[in-house]
């Protein structure tokens, strides 16, 4: 188990809801709690969690300025796979993945993993250069699925494409100029869903990998969606298609 750090009322206390996660609550000093945060410092010491009182500036220093409403946490987190490769060759099941090409704004990536984490996707795969990392800011925006959710920041996306190929993913990207809709596509079977980043969409090296591209239809004046937005449609479009048959 490692370290980490969340802030703010709504993602400690879904930190609080796993048993073992939060090791220690840092409250502000000389702060009067309100209703939700004496609920969290009520759950809190309910689940024997030690609390501790700071000051506000420390608080802001651990929360990297985010806001913090008066409570950090430091909670235990487990060591998820690090060997992408090695965890898609040992998967039993077909591979429901999601790689997001660029994505740099932190409460995107919170968002996305929050979906990928309801959609019960398999991992989440990123660049190393040019994309955001899982930071406290993502871990506040995800609530949890930071802590819960493979998370692989890989050195050359074309390579891990190609490689994703090779095991039979099918690469699905989103793209405006696509001609099909992702309500037209069949998501059943290995899958990865490609998602390009904010406003560049996908990188054009990144474009040639997939095998299909895909668009979300869209009827009134803006041409696009927020990119956690456009993700959340394509996930759950997938998960309807890939449930069993009743």
């Amino acid at each position: 188990m490692k370290a980490a750090v969340i802030y703010g009322v709504h993602a400690v206390a879904a930190a609080l809801e796993q048993k073992g996660q939060v090791q220690v609550l840092l409250l502000e000093q000389r702060k009067r709690p309100n209703a939700r945060l004496a609920e969290l410092i009520d759950k809190a010491r309910q689940a024997q969690v030690s609390l501790n009182y700071v000051s506000a500036e420390e608080l802001d220093q651990l929360a990297d300025g985010g806001r913090h409403q008066g409570v950090v946490a430091r909670v235990a987190v487990a060591e998820l796979p690090s060997d992408l490769e090695g965890y898609i060759e040992g998967l039993d099941h077909a591979p429901f993945l999601l790689i997001l090409d660029g994505v740099t704004d932190p409460h995107n990536l919170g968002a996305c993993l929050r979906s990928a984490d309801a959609a019960g996707v398999d991992a989440v795969i990123v660049p190393k250069d040019n994309a955001v990392g899982i930071t406290p800011v993502v871990r506040k925006v995800a609530c949890g699925a930071a802590e819960t959710v493979p998370f692989f920041q890989v050195t050359n996306l074309a390579r891990t494409l190609r490689f994703l190929q090779e095991q039979g993913v099918w690469l699905m990207g989103a793209a405006g100029e696509a001609e099909s809709t992702v309500y037209e596509v069949d998501l059943k079977g290995p899958l990865a869903l490609v998602m390009g980043a904010e406003e560049k969409g996908l990188r054009r090296l990144t474009r040639e990998h997939c095998d299909r591209l895909i668009k979300i239809p869209m009827a009134g004046q803006v041409e696009s969606l927020n990119v956690s937005v456009a993700t959340g449609i394509c996930l759950f479009e997938a998960v309807r298609q890939r449930r069993p048959a009743v």
